[in-house]
């Protein structure tokens, strides 16, 4: 059986797409920690909750430093969370340790996205598969699948325990003394916790 890494933040549409492809493949579930924060645990947790493997792929903290540079020159977040995805799965395929690489991208996300040039250029360089099997779907249809699949905890983005990219974005925004809600506008976060 192929070994697969699922990029994976613990949140709904990383799970359901490891959900969708595990009957399939070798599954791992990779949540990303560039050295800013511990919420790599709660990507741990969700794993386990879900008795999947699970690993942490640790960047370094320059990386996430430099996505902020990027977020306070933008003025919004999406090129920061966008450089933040292309980085894990750059790094995560390269290691060899896998026959494929998937995340949980939709169809109606602003970012992070792969289109096809950035997902063929990733399967050539690596030998990798590039999988996104949420690519066709949207919000309204995760949100069904899921709350039929998972038990799911959701609410504001700052109350709710996550392991995405806008976590260490948010940390390090604070620490440079900026005021986050001029950068983030106020949305909803989703956290799995279990299966039905």
């Amino acid at each position: 059986m192929e070994r697969l890494a699922v990029l994976y933040s613990g949140g709904k549409d990383s799970t359901l797409a490891a959900r969708l492809l595990a009957p399939f493949y070798d599954l791992t579930l990779v949540t990303a920690s560039f050295g800013v924060t511990g919420a790599h645990r709660h990507g741990v947790a969700a794993a386990t909750a879900l008795e999947y493997a699970h690993t942490v792929h640790r960047s370094d903290r320059g990386v996430a430093e430099t996505a902020v540079d990027r977020l306070l020159e933008d003025g919004h977040p999406r090129g920061a969370i966008q450089s933040l995805h292309e980085h894990t799965l750059e790094t995560v395929a390269s290691t060899g340790s896998y026959d494929a690489i998937a995340d949980g991208t939709r169809r109606d996300d602003r970012a992070p996205t792969v289109d096809r040039p950035m997902a063929q250029s990733l399967e050539d360089r690596h030998e990798v598969d590039y999988l996104a099997p949420l690519h066709g779907i949207g919000h309204g249809a995760v949100d069904y699948l899921t709350g039929m699949t998972f038990e799911v905890q959701t609410g504001p983005s700052e109350s709710i325990p996550s392991a995405d990219y806008e976590r260490s974005l948010r940390t390090l925004l604070r620490d440079r003394g900026e005021t986050v809600e001029e950068y983030f506008p106020a949305h909803d976060q989703s956290r799995v916790t279990g299966s039905r």
